[in-house]
């Protein structure tokens, strides 16, 4: 008995780092076709977005975490959204390659609200 509690938490915990690396390559698409399809937004390498996806991913946490509001343009309405810019501009600083302007974040939030919405899955800012 004590050797299928074992098994059933090694299964558990590599299901879960599946499900983290399915949502970072899931968040990364989104962000891409963000990037796209936003006038003023470049990311120059897949470098670039992987770290700026994990840069992203971590600011959004550290907002949950302390504030407790989802950064996701939808998430908690005007205050969701404002943050979903503010975080993609932001993410520029942390990030060689990935460059925004207010603009084209305040753009982008948008975008990155409605191609989130549409791709299935639990992608977040």
């Amino acid at each position: 008995m004590a050797n299928n509690q074992g098994n059933t938490q090694t299964s558990n915990g590599s299901s879960t780092v599946w499900q983290i690396v399915g949502r970072m390559i899931g968040a990364a698409v989104v962000l891409a076709i963000t990037a796209f399809f936003t006038p003023g937004f470049t990311i120059n390498s897949i470098w670039a977005l992987a770290i700026a996806t994990v840069v992203l991913t971590i600011m959004d946490y550290l907002i949950v975490k302390f504030t407790g509001i989802n950064a996701s343009p939808f998430g908690k309405g005007f205050v969701g959204f404002v943050l979903a810019a503010i975080t993609l501009y932001v993410t520029q600083y942390f990030v060689v390659g990935y460059s925004i302007s207010w603009i084209a974040a305040i753009i982008g939030a948008v975008i990155y609200g409605i191609v989130d919405y549409l791709i299935p899955g639990n992608q977040e800012l």
